[in-house]
């Protein structure tokens, strides 16, 4: 049996108090920053393979099911606000489609064919790369897209909180987050859930920093969509110029993002 279909370390769930189900549930969620910590260097593998390509063009691909693939579109569909990079540089794709993000399709995850199909609506190419996300480590949809990316000589990677899985025999770089057993028997949306959220956050954000996306340790590249994020904006122009919020905001509104405000002062600065 499977690391994340194993039993709960815990029992006669219904039989806690409130109290104690909070602290054992939070008790579990500590194993998972150190699961992570444990995989870094096969992150740091992927990632580095990543980057070659972006930087020559490349898109980045998820493909996953579930918990799983709703991870991958939100980590994919948050890079465009957070670094004003367009939204097909990086795309998430799930099984059974959008209505998959609120809804459960039966049946869609274990269509070997389907990912590859997906994927090619998007034109894929060798340039590009695709990272398959299933706790498991043998979801078909995933595994069967993973498989043909590979042999179209497409650079893959895989994300799952299983060992010696069949995501293992077919990425090119395997990360295992092993998280242990669920605090409820096989619901993989708690720790290996978590587990996966911190695996793509470390890959997108290192990525968008490699590729220039962040100066200092700040967003120079968000969209300003609304009036929080305005604030910040302005923050920034006026903590990296040295001028008052006023004429920063005076920039901000001429040229629309911080980048292009900073440079207009300092050309250097982009």
């Amino acid at each position: 049996m499977s690391i994340t279909e194993s039993s709960s370390l815990f029992d006669d769930l219904e039989n806690m108090n409130t109290g104690e189900l909070l602290k054992n549930i939070n008790q579990e969620d500590k194993k998972v920053a150190t699961a992570v910590s444990k995989v870094i260097p096969q992150i740091e593998a992927l990632v580095t393979g990543l980057v070659e390509r972006m930087q020559q063009g490349g898109r980045l691909f998820y493909i996953g099911a579930g918990t799983s693939g709703r991870l991958g579109v939100l980590d994919a569909s948050e890079c465009p606000p957070t670094y004003g990079v367009p939204p097909n540089m990086v795309i998430g794709l799930i099984a059974g489609g959008d209505k998959a993000l609120r809804s459960a399709v039966e049946f869609a995850e274990d269509d070997f064919e389907q990912a590859w199909k997906d994927l090619k609506e998007f034109k894929i190419s060798s340039l590009d790369s695709v990272v398959g996300i299933a706790a498991s480590g043998n979801t078909p949809y995933v595994i069967g897209g993973l498989r043909t990316a590979g042999n179209e000589g497409i650079f893959t990677g895989g994300i799952t909180c299983n060992s010696n899985s069949e995501m293992t025999q077919v990425a090119d770089v395997a990360i295992e987050a092993i998280v242990g057993p669920e605090f409820v028997t096989g619901s993989t949306r708690m720790k290996a859930g978590t587990a996966q959220k911190l695996v793509l956050n470390m890959i997108t954000t290192t990525i968008m920093i490699r590729l220039g996306r962040i100066k200092g340790n700040k967003m120079i590249d968000m969209q300003i969509s609304n009036n929080k994020l305005i604030k910040r904006a302005v923050k920034m122009i006026s903590q990296e110029l040295h001028i008052n919020e006023e004429k920063s905001r005076e920039l901000l509104m001429v040229h629309g993002n911080v980048r292009d405000a900073i440079a207009s002062f300092n050309p250097h600065y982009s």
